[in-house]
C-alpha cells in the first residue's frame, strides 16, 4: 500500500505525485474544482441573480408607484377625512381629545433635555395632555438629572409624570407596556411615541391627530424623520441616503397602496384602543414596533405615513454605535418573520394580496434577500469567480441590474447623488453585519435579542471642543480593541488577493471595483469611519 508523507496530501502512488507541497496544493485543487468547486459556484451565481431579480423588480415596482403617487394620488388630507383642530371659546379645551406622550430613556444624559422640553413645548392644551418619560436609566446620577428635569416643566404647569421600574425586564417594549397600565392613562385616547433624541415640532398633534379623530380604522400615524446631525460626518451621510430611501419610498408606498407598513418605534401616534386590539406591546424580538404593527395590521387596521410632517432627530455618529443599531435592526426583522410568518399566512383579516405583501415584499426581499444578496454575491460570489474562470458571471447580473438598483436607491437624497459610489462600497461593507445578524435572527442563535441602546451625542463633541478637556491617557491594547475590526481587514485581504488575481490574470477588469472595496473595507477595518469621540 501506498506511504503517505506526514509533510504529503496526496499518497505517493498518485498519478502525477510531486514532493513539492506547492505541487500537491495545485494537483488537489485540479482535481477538486471541476467536480466539485465549479459546480457549488455556479450554483451559488444562479442564486444570487435570482436574488438580484427579485431586488431589481422590487426596486422597479417601488420606483413606479412612487411616481404614480406623487402625480396623481391625492393628498392624505383629500384621501381621508380631515379637519383642523380650532380652539372652542365656548367649550374650551373638551374639543381636543386626551393625549398621552411617551420619552422611553436609557442613560440619555446628552439629549434628554431636548426630548423633554420639546414635548413640554406641544401646541395642544396643558389638561388634554400627559407627558411620560420612561426612565430606565441605570446610572444614578443621570436619572437625578432626569428627574430634575421634569420636576422644573412640571413647577411651569405642564402634565409630565416621572416612572421609573424596578427592573429593565422587556427594554423599550416593557417600559411602554408599563407605561400604559398606570390609572391617569385610562382617560388618554391617543400615545405619541418619541425617543430621547427626537424634537417634534409645537403643531405636530395638531396636524396629526385630526386623522385619527375622523377616520376610525386608522390605528397608526407616522411622520417622517429629519437628522440634525447629517452633515457631520461621512458615516451619517451614508445613513442619511439609506434612510431618506426608507422614508421617501417604502413608507409612502405602503402608506398609499396597503394602509400598511412598519412603525419606526418613535414619531409616531397609535390609537390606544389598537394597540390594545393587537395584543399590546411585546418583547420577544429586538423590534417591538414592528411586531406591533404586524399585529394591527394582521386586525385589519389601516396606518398612515405623513411625509409632509418631520420630526428632527439624531443619527449614531459613531461607528460602534451604528454597528449595533444595524445589528438590531436586521436581526429583529429577521427573527419576527420566523415567529410570525405562519400568523400571517393564515390570517383570515386581511386579503390575500395584503398576506402577499407582507411576507414577500416586507419580510423576504426587503428583511432577508436585500441583505444576503449583497453580501454574498459582492463580497463572496463574484470575487471568487474571479479565481475560477470556468463559472462565469453575466454582466447584466454584475454590472446592469446593480447599477439600476443603486440609481432606484438614490432618489431619497438627490443632495448625495455624488456620494453614491462610495455609498454602494459603505453598504457591501455593512451587508457583511446585516447578513450575519439576519442568520441570527432566522436561526434564533446567540444574541438574538441583544439589546443596545444606540448612543447619542447631542451637543458632546461640541462642549469637548469648547471646554479642551485634555484627553486621558489610554493603553495600546484598549486603543486597538475599540478601533480595529478583525473580520473588516480579513475580507480586505481576501478581496486584494482577488483583485491582484484579477489584474494579473483576468478579463472582465473587475479589480477595478475590487480594489475600492478593498479600501472600504480597510478604512472600516482600521476604524476610520464616523465621528471619534475624545475620552474626557
Amino acid at each position: 500500500m501506498a506511504e503517505v508523507s506526514g509533510r504529503s496530501f496526496l499518497p505517493e502512488a498518485f498519478p502525477g505525485y510531486s514532493s513539492d507541497i506547492g505541487g500537491q496544493i495545485g494537483l488537489l485543487w485540479e482535481l477538486i474544482k471541476a467536480p466539485l468547486i465549479v459546480p457549488l459556484l455556479n450554483l451559488a451565481v444562479y442564486i444570487c441573480l435570482a436574488m438580484s431579480v427579485m431586488v431589481f423588480v422590487e426596486r422597479l415596482y417601488m420606483g413606479i408607484v412612487i411616481i404614480l403617487v406623487k402625480l396623481f394620488w391625492k393628498k392624505p388630507e383629500k384621501r381621508y377625512k380631515w379637519e383642523p383642530m380650532n380652539d372652542d371659546l365656548e367649550m374650551g379645551s373638551e374639543t381636543f381629545p386626551k393625549v398621552l406622550v411617551q420619552i422611553p430613556m436609557f442613560n440619555e444624559k446628552e439629549v434628554y433635555k431636548i426630548s423633554i422640553g420639546a414635548a413640554c413645548n406641544l401646541a395642544w392644551p396643558s389638561d388634554r395632555l400627559v407627558i411620560q418619560v420612561l426612565d430606565d436609566s441605570t446610572d444614578l446620577l443621570v436619572k437625578d438629572m432626569v428627574e430634575r428635569e421634569c420636576i422644573r416643566w412640571a413647577s411651569k404647569g405642564i402634565n409630565i409624570r416621572y416612572q421609573i421600574r424596578e427592573s429593565r425586564g422587556g427594554y423599550k417594549a416593557g417600559a411602554l407596556k408599563e407605561g400604559l397600565t398606570h390609572d391617569y392613562v385610562k382617560e388618554c385616547e391617543y400615545v405619541v411615541i418619541f425617543d430621547a433624541d427626537f424634537r417634534p415640532e409645537p403643531d405636530f398633534l395638531r396636524r396629526a391627530v385630526p386623522f385619527l379623530i375622523h377616520n376610525p380604522d386608522i390605528a397608526l400615524v407616522q411622520a417622517r424623520w429629519r437628522f440634525v446631525n447629517a452633515d457631520e460626518c461621512l458615516l451619517t451621510r451614508m445613513q442619511e441616503m439609506s434612510l431618506d430611501y426608507h422614508f421617501t419610498v417604502e413608507q409612502e408606498v405602503g402608506s398609499a397602496t396597503h394602509a400598511f407598513f412598519g412603525f419606526n418605534g418613535t414619531g409616531g401616534i397609535w390609537r390606544i384602543a389598537a394597540i390594545n386590539d393587537a395584543g399590546g406591546w411585546k418583547d420577544r424580538t429586538t423590534v417591538e414596533d414592528m411586531d406591533l404593527a404586524v399585529r394591527a395590521g394582521l386586525k385589519g387596521w389601516k396606518f398612515l405615513y405623513l411625509g409632509d410632517l418631520q420630526v428632527k432627530s439624531e443619527l449614531p455618529s459613531t461607528f460602534k454605535a451604528f454597528r449595533f443599531q444595524q445589528h438590531r435592526w436586521s436581526c429583529g426583522p429577521a427573527n419576527l418573520f420566523r415567529k410570525m410568518v405562519m400568523e400571517i399566512a393564515m390570517n383570515k383579516k386581511v386579503t390575500l394580496y395584503k398576506k402577499f405583501y407582507v411576507i414577500y415584499s416586507f419580510f423576504i426581499v426587503r428583511k432577508l434577500v436585500a441583505h444576503m444578496f449583497t453580501f454574498f454575491f459582492y463580497c463572496v460570489v463574484l470575487p471568487l469567480a474571479i479565481l475560477v474562470p470556468e463559472v462565469e458571471v453575466p454582466k447584466w447580473g454584475s454590472i446592469y441590474l446593480p447599477c439600476i438598483i443603486t440609481a432606484l436607491n438614490s432618489v431619497g437624497t438627490p443632495r448625495s447623488f455624488y456620494l453614491l459610489f462610495y455609498w454602494v462600497l459603505f453598504e457591501n461593507v455593512m451587508s457583511f453585519h446585516r447578513t450575519k445578524a439576519t442568520f441570527i435572527g432566522l436561526l434564533e442563535a446567540k444574541r438574538v435579542n441583544e439589546w443596545v441602546v444606540t448612543e447619542k451625542l447631542g451637543d458632546t463633541l461640541k462642549n469637548k471642543s469648547d471646554n479642551k478637556v485634555p484627553a486621558k491617557k489610554r493603553s495600546i491594547s484598549k486603543l486597538l480593541g475599540d478601533r480595529i475590526q478583525v473580520h473588516e481587514l480579513g475580507f480586505a485581504a481576501f478581496l486584494f488577493i482577488c483583485a491582484c488575481y484579477d489584474f494579473l490574470y483576468g478579463k472582465n477588469k473587475y479589480f477595478i471595483y475590487l480594489f475600492l472595496q478593498v479600501v472600504t473595507f480597510t478604512i472600516t477595518g482600521l476604524g476610520y469611519v464616523g465621528t471619534i469621540v475624545p475620552s474626557s
